[in-house]
C-alpha cells in the first residue's frame, strides 16, 4: 500500500467528507494546528439535521487577540455546551442509534476543555470509540504555506456545497425535507450506526 501524507484541520464534530479523508486507510494524517483561525469554518461549527433543517452549532471564540489555531480559547460566557446537546438531543433523539451512543457523546459537552483544539480532538477521540476506529495521526510542529503533505486545510467548505458523492441514507426528518448530505459525523452514527464505517469507506472522493 502506497501510503500518502496529508494535512488536515481539526474540526468540530467534523463532516462525514473529512472522515472518509481521515480513515482512508492509505492516508498517514498530520493535523494543522499552527494556522492562522480562519473564521465561518467546520473548525468551531458542526451542521446537524435538525426539525427546520439545517443547523449549525457554532462555538463562540475567546477574542483574545491570539490568532494561531492551537492557541484559539472557546468563550464560556455563554452555555453553548448546554445549548448544543439540546440541540443535538431534539434532532436524533428519535433516531435509531442516539440512545445507543447517548452516553458517550454527552461526555464531550460535560468537558470544561478551555482551547478548541483540545476540545475539537477529545470529539474525534469520542467518534472514534463509537466507530471503533484506532487511526493514528501526528500534530505538525510548525505553519508551513505549501506543505509537501496532500493539502486538506481550505477543503470542506462550511459555505459551499460538499465535493464529495454520497449516497441518501434515512434521515430522521427526511421525510419531510429530503436528504441533506455531508452533514456532521452525528447525523451518520445516530441514523446509521454500526454501518458508518461502511458508509464512509464508500464515499467518492472528487479530487
Amino acid at each position: 500500500m502506497n501510503m500518502k501524507n496529508v494535512l488536515l484541520p481539526v474540526f468540530y464534530l467534523p463532516p462525514i467528507s473529512w472522515f472518509s479523508v481521515f480513515l482512508d486507510p492509505e492516508n498517514e494524517v498530520t493535523f494543522e494546528q499552527f494556522e492562522n483561525f480562519p473564521k465561518q469554518t467546520y473548525r468551531n461549527r458542526a451542521n446537524i439535521y435538525g426539525a427546520n433543517g439545517k443547523l449549525s452549532l457554532i462555538i463562540p471564540i475567546s477574542h483574545t487577540g491570539k490568532r494561531q489555531f492551537k492557541e484559539i480559547e472557546v468563550s464560556n460566557r455563554e452555555d453553548w455546551r448546554k445549548l448544543h446537546w439540546k440541540s443535538i438531543k431534539t434532532a436524533y433523539q428519535s433516531s435509531p442509534y442516539f440512545e445507543f451512543y447517548e452516553d458517550k457523546l454527552i461526555r464531550l459537552f460535560e468537558l470544561k476543555e478551555n482551547y478548541l483544539l483540545d476540545f475539537n480532538l477529545k470529539g474525534l477521540e469520542i467518534i472514534q470509540q463509537i466507530l471503533k476506529t484506532e487511526k493514528a495521526y501526528s500534530l505538525n510542529e510548525e505553519y508551513i504555506k505549501n506543505p509537501e503533505e496532500v493539502n486538506f486545510r481550505e477543503k470542506f467548505s462550511a459555505k459551499f456545497a460538499s465535493e464529495y458523492k454520497m449516497d441518501d441514507y434515512y434521515q430522521t426528518f427526511s421525510d419531510k425535507m429530503g436528504f441533506l448530505s455531508d452533514l456532521s459525523i452525528l447525523d451518520l452514527i445516530c441514523n446509521k450506526g454500526p454501518e458508518s464505517l461502511t458508509y464512509i469507506k464508500n464515499i467518492k472522493q472528487s479530487y
